[in-house]
């Protein structure tokens, strides 16, 4: 793909190279009129010389670190659909912090080396984006590093114990019999993967770094799970591991020897290595959770450094330094405000009578909003979710210059992680496109899916949200690889909820409740500004927070409840999403001021999409960029 501010830059060139430009025309076709212009076309072939070089030297440093990266971790390797390298595919990533001090050591020769190495003007264009787009994950990893003991490790919702499962069953494909022992590889290093891992929580829980006890039940529930069923017991089930191993190798054409030894050598790995490990985990778990009783504080305000690791979260997850905690809080209570504004004109338009409150609880608690808990309710869940997205895809290149290769599915949670899994998110297919990339909703309670919030949540999970964004990264063919692979979350999940709006822009979300399902995520996430600030910069309570979502969104209580423990245990995160839409919006409107009606939303997009998960201080200059250059192309 072009990025589309090279395409500015080049069709600004070939207008130079127009009729009234005499001497560059000559340059243009090797004919110079004079001998200074053609002392002029040799500065000019220098000067593109200049740049070319130091360009090529800039991207053999990116790609040097991407592949010196990408050998210490296996784990990348394989969510990336690389496989060749069997040795690394039996292998997880080192989680000792000795390796990840050294991680963190070659960063800072490396931001050193691109400081001190490199001529940042005598770069191209394209290259000077990648450049700082470098420098920012660069400082960001470093920042980051300073507070690497203040995570949480183990949470309801993320941790090895269900994430290192997830990469061997929906990643670690099994085509011969190398990859089915790579599998085995993997199985047997598990063990000692998480039994580092919770070493590591021991010590963090020891010195105060530990989530609140609601987190435990889950991780412990979820850890028993791994060990359930065959091989560990004789319960008639298969455990998840070694029913997906199974599977994998009964898809093999394989001789029945060699097969039964593939299975054996699984088995004793489950028994010898995963079984231990998952019993010492939840073992230590347990303890845990006694200790999070005494807690009284849900924020990150009682950890050892806390309020430094919130600010450090904040300018993380918003990849901005210009806004506070308090700022940020504020403007969450002022978009909450604007949004029930235009919830109340929707409920003017439908006759509801009564206050926005009311009628949260009319969509909450009756019944014709919720599709059957039942197969056929979840089976018309699903088909009305890919016809949405279907109907969306035809419309796309009316609002987007670019458009993904790769294809898309919408699909169900599995039974495997149904617990720990939100209610609706995306993967990505591998780097190569050889699989599509997923939207994914939970199936398990449809009164956490109300139908009117379908529309909203397929776009921002689907098209034109997750899936557009990730993939088109994923397909850049013209910028480092770390540009198509790195992942910022109010650039990823800004992107998304810009794109709820947009689709109100395109012509969707015609029907009233449908349109007032996507405010009610879009004040779902303006929601979420005041109780994650509230929480961790406020010492507001869990059931502080939880009475807020209930008074000023239309969620349900249980997913709000999930929501709230999510931003306790994972503080920064929820900020993202509106700060990153916010962002986004002024920046289309910055344009669509500059540029009247020259604007179009297909170059638009191209800029925001064209160069990766860019942060949104680097993209507020792209844009700025593009308006110049497309105001000097008129």
């Amino acid at each position: 793909m072009r990025v589309f501010l090279l395409s500015v830059s080049a069709a600004a060139l070939l207008a130079a190279c127009g009729p009234a430009n005499n001497d560059a025309v000559d340059a243009a076709t090797d004919q110079p009129a004079t001998g200074q212009t053609a002392a002029a076309a040799d500065t000019t072939s220098n000067a593109a010389e200049a740049e070319a070089t130091e360009t090529d030297r800039l991207m053999a440093l990116f790609e040097e670190r991407f592949q010196r990266e990408l050998a210490f971790s296996p784990i990348t390797q394989t969510t990336l659909g690389l496989t060749d390298d069997l040795e690394a595919y039996g292998q997880w990533d080192d989680p000792s912090r000795a390796a990840f001090e050294a991680s963190v050591e070659r960063t800072r020769n490396d931001l050193a080396r691109l400081r001190s190495d490199f001529d940042y003007d005598a770069l191209t264009e394209s290259a000077q984006v990648s450049y700082r787009f470098f420098e920012f994950v660069l400082e960001n990893q470093i920042e980051q590093a300073e507070f690497w003991d203040h995570n949480y490790i183990y949470t309801q919702f993320f941790g090895p114990h269900s994430g290192l499962p997830s990469i061997l069953i929906g990643y670690h494909r099994v085509a011969d019999a190398d990859q089915a022992e790579a599998y085995v590889s993997r199985l047997n290093g598990l063990g000692d993967a998480i039994r580092i891992s919770v070493e590591q929580a021991d010590e963090r829980a020891r010195n105060g770094v530990l989530p609140p006890e609601f987190a435990y039940p889950v991780v412990i529930n979820t850890a028993r799970g791994m060990i359930t069923g065959a091989p560990f017991d004789d319960s008639g089930t298969d455990s998840p591991l070694w029913s997906d191993f199974q599977a994998k190798v009964a898809s093999l054409d394989l001789p029945e020897d060699d097969a039964n030894a593939l299975l054996d050598a699984a088995r004793t790995a489950l028994l010898d290595s995963v079984g231990p490990a998952y019993e010492t985990l939840i073992e230590t778990m347990e303890t845990h959770a006694e200790w999070a009783r005494q807690i009284e504080i849900d924020g990150v305000s009682r950890l050892p450094r806390g309020e430094a690791y919130y600010a450090s979260q904040l300018a993380n997850y918003t990849t901005r330094n210009d806004v506070t905690a308090q700022e940020i809080h504020d403007i969450g209570l002022a978009e909450v405000d604007r949004i029930h504004g235009e919830m109340r004109e929707i409920m003017a338009e439908v006759g509801f009578e009564g206050t926005v409150q009311d009628f949260f609880v009319h969509l909450r608690e009756s019944d014709e909003f919720y599709y059957s808990n039942d197969v056929a309710g979840r089976e018309r869940y699903l088909a009305e979710a890919t016809a949405m997205i279907d109907r969306m895809r035809d419309v796309l290149p009316d609002y987007f210059g670019h458009l993904p290769q790769a294809a898309m599915e919408v699909r169900a949670v599995e039974d495997y992680r149904i617990e720990t899994a939100t209610g609706a998110f995306y993967e990505p297919g591998p780097l190569d496109g050889s699989e599509p990339g997923a939207y994914y909703v939970n199936l398990s309670d449809m009164r956490e899916l109300p139908v009117y919030q379908m529309e909203t949540l397929a776009y921002h999970e689907g098209l034109p949200g997750h899936h557009m964004q990730i993939a088109i990264s994923q397909e850049l063919d013209d910028v480092p690889m770390f540009q198509r692979t790195t992942w910022y979350s109010a650039y990823g999940e800004g992107w998304a909820l810009y794109t709820e709006n947009l689709g109100k822009d395109m012509g969707f979300f015609t029907d009233p409740y449908q349109d007032f399902g996507r405010l009610g995520y879009e004040v779902f996430r303006a929601a979420r500004l005041v109780v994650d600030t509230g929480i961790h910069a406020l010492d507001w309570s869990e059931q502080d927070a939880i009475d807020y979502m209930m008074e000023n969104t239309p969620m349900t209580e249980g997913d709000i409840t999930n929501e709230v423990r999510r931003y306790i245990v994972w503080p920064g995160q929820a900020v993202s999403y509106k700060m990153g839409m916010l962002t986004i919006l002024d920046l289309r409107q910055r344009a669509m001021d500059a540029l009247g009606d020259d604007f179009d939303y297909g170059e638009f997009h191209d800029v925001v999409l064209g160069n990766g998960s860019v942060p949104l201080s680097l993209l507020s200059d792209m844009v700025d960029d593009y308006i110049e250059e497309a105001s000097a192309a008129e």
